[in-house]
């Protein structure tokens, strides 16, 4: 019978070495003021890199066609299974340069209201000339017409519509792929209404104001991948049926970086510095123009 021996001799500690780093060099006022200068540095002079912009839609490293295949195969179920009742096309340029045209088919029967919103903008000159204003992970973003009033009927069924589609999606992720066509109704960071004391006819009455300015319900975007940032602030009206390839050159557009991390934009912010409202106002705005050159309907079943 063997016999196991075992090796009951302690092992002996490896000597441990203290490291004692070395103290910061000291940055004289000059040098000290150099550096706070670079740090504060405003954003509207930083370029957010294209790659990061687009990475589901990256031209050079899928190929403009590889794109539009890549998209097709990971639609979302909800954007594939509500049927498309018209169809529209924008046609959009960048830099004044034609980009190609992208077309949209509408959800007339799951979003009505939202689906005849996005069709009369499509026509005439609703869209036409204007521009897209935010380019995010994620999406990219039409700045619509501002010339159309926010009227809560219209944006208040166009709301109901968008928490309707949330409750047939699964799981309630309309903006879980890309793809989509959407208009926004709702902005998430507007803070709540105020309560306000106003004399009206000799009586003071109880109003409440609301601080910022609501979506109108023509801003429209287009995901690239998955945004559920969007599922409560936006309602689906359709999804593009051709043209990714154009939307994949939209996300590549260089943009302003967001800064609004930065402790010297949230203290300027927090004073009520208004370079920083301009600046933020650019954050995420591409560099180049993209515009909407043209647009209208190519076809309506109902």
């Amino acid at each position: 019978m063997s016999q196991r021996i075992l090796n009951t001799a302690k092992p002996t500690p490896a000597p441990t070495q203290r490291h004692h780093p070395s103290p910061p060099p000291k940055l004289g006022r000059r040098a000290a003021s150099a550096a706070i200068a670079i740090a504060a540095a405003p954003a509207l002079r930083s370029v957010s890199p294209a790659s990061s912009r687009a990475q589901e839609f990256e031209p050079e490293a899928v190929g403009v066609a590889g794109a539009a295949t890549a998209t097709a195969t990971v639609a979302a179920p909800c954007l594939e299974e509500l049927p498309v009742t018209a169809t529209a096309f924008l046609d959009v340029s960048i830099g004044g340069e034609p980009a190609g045209r992208i077309t949209v088919g509408l959800f007339g029967d799951a979003a009505p209201a939202a689906a005849s919103r996005f069709l009369s903008l499509a026509t005439g000159v609703g869209y036409r000339r204007k521009e897209f204003v935010k380019i995010v992970p994620g999406y990219v973003q039409h700045g619509g017409v501002v010339s159309y009033p926010a009227v809560p009927a219209v944006t208040d069924r166009l709301a109901a519509e968008a928490d309707a589609l949330r409750a047939r999606c699964p799981g309630g992720a309309v903006h879980g792929a890309a793809g989509a066509v959407s208009i926004v109704v709702r902005d998430p960071s507007l803070p709540p209404p105020k309560p306000k004391l106003v004399a009206r006819g000799g009586k003071l009455e109880v109003e409440e104001e609301q601080v910022g300015v609501a979506p109108n319900g023509t801003e429209f975007v287009i995901t690239t991948g998955a945004a559920p940032e969007l599922d409560a602030s936006a309602v689906l009206v359709g999804r593009v049926l051709d043209g990714m390839d154009v939307v994949a050159k939209i996300a590549a557009v260089p943009t302003v970086r967001d800064n609004a991390a930065s402790p010297y934009f949230r203290v300027a912010k927090l004073i009520g510095d208004k370079r920083a409202v301009v600046a933020e106002r650019g954050f995420n705005r591409p560099y180049t123009k993209v515009v909407v050159s043209n647009c209208g309907v190519l076809s309506k079943t109902k």
